[in-house]
This record gives C-alpha cells, sequence and structure tokens, in this order.
C-alpha cells in the first residue's frame, strides 16, 4: 500500500532520482538512497516497501513533468507542425549537451530491467511512452494531420532510436537530425 506523501518521502523519491538517473539503478544500493536522502534505511522502507517500489516511484515522478516539458517546447517553437515537432528534438539535443545528461531515464531503466517485462517500473516507462506518443497523435490531428497516429509512432521511433545511439556516440547530432526526419515525416504527411 502506498505511503501517503510527505517531505521525507519526496526526499527519498529526489534523492532516488539524482542516484539512479547518474549511476543505474542496479548500481545503486537502498542505502546509498537512504545515506543521500538523510535518512535510515528503516524510514526509507517505511515509505517504499522495496528497491522496486523505489524505482518505480523515481520513474512515475519524472513522468508528467517531462511530458509537460516536451509539450511546452512544442507550443513556445514557431512554425507550423513540422517546425514544432523538430523544437522537441532541438531542445532535447540542447539537453544533451549538457555534462549531467544520461539519456531518457524511462529507456535505460527498460533496458536494465530488460529480462522482467512485468516490472511496475518498465510498466510505468510503457505508460510514459505511450502518453507522449498519445499526445503527439492528438497535436498531430489538431495540425490537420490525417494519419497522426502513424505519424506519432515514427516520431518517437526517431526520438528513442536518437536516444539510443547518443548513449553509443555522445553526439548530439543525432538528435538534431533525428529532429531533421520527423519535421520531413510531418511535413510529407500534410500533403497526403
Amino acid at each position: 500500500m502506498k505511503k501517503p506523501d510527505s517531505p521525507t518521502r519526496k526526499r527519498i523519491v529526489d534523492a532516488a532520482s539524482r542516484l539512479f538517473y547518474d549511476e543505474g539503478i542496479r548500481a545503486v544500493s537502498v542505502d546509498a538512497v537512504a545515506a543521500k536522502a538523510g535518512v535510515t534505511k528503516r524510514t526509507l522502507y517505511y515509505h517504499f516497501e522495496s528497491k522496486d517500489d523505489l524505482v518505480s516511484a523515481y520513474l512515475d515522478a519524472r513522468d508528467q513533468p517531462n511530458l509537460a516539458l516536451m509539450a511546452r517546447w512544442f507550443d513556445e517553437a514557431d512554425g507550423g507542425l513540422p517546425n514544432k515537432i523538430e523544437a522537441i528534438f532541438l531542445q532535447l539535443a540542447r539537453s544533451a549537451r549538457h555534462p549531467r545528461w544520461k539519456g531518457c531515464g524511462f529507456l535505460r531503466t527498460a533496458a536494465e530491467l530488460a529480462a522482467l517485462p512485468g516490472h511496475p517500473a518498465v510498466r510505468i516507462g510503457a505508460r510514459h511512452k505511450a502518453s507522449f506518443e498519445a499526445w503527439l497523435a492528438d497535436a498531430c490531428t489538431a495540425g490537420g494531420i490525417p494519419s497522426s497516429a502513424e505519424l506519432a509512432r515514427q516520431v518517437i521511433l526517431l526520438m528513442d532510436g536518437a536516444f539510443s545511439i547518443m548513449l553509443v556516440h555522445r553526439d548530439p547530432g543525432y538528435i538534431e537530425a533525428a529532429g531533421r526526419a520527423a519535421a520531413a515525416l510531418a511535413r510529407a504527411a500534410q500533403y497526403q
């Protein structure tokens, strides 16, 4: 049963978020999270039944803020739908230039838990990706794209592919190239 939100629970999730994102979920112990949060292990376990519960809370805390940020980048971009889609990629490339950027926390967690497809954190990651895809499909529909679901799926494939290759090459140019490809797909979809 989920414990009520409290300042202590938030402090634990914040500490876990920093550690899990920076080092990976398997590399970080519950002891390390408790120490970073300034709580005892017993206090951590009062708020979270298990490390799996804590990993799920880490991703759940990232879900809505990440979706809102991408929607804001889209809304603030000048131009039509292709430019707005590309703007998301350009902002992601900008973020990727930060020395602490480690890629998409949802994808990295899913990769670490690949042998556990039913893990609650993997389901949260899947929900996050599906929510972004659905939001983008709605935005494409509003932008006059008849095959908006297909375009949204193609864009998310480009985005997640760019995230993956970025982890290998550490070159934000891949995200920018994916953004140009996404904009080209959006332009082509407008004329179908």
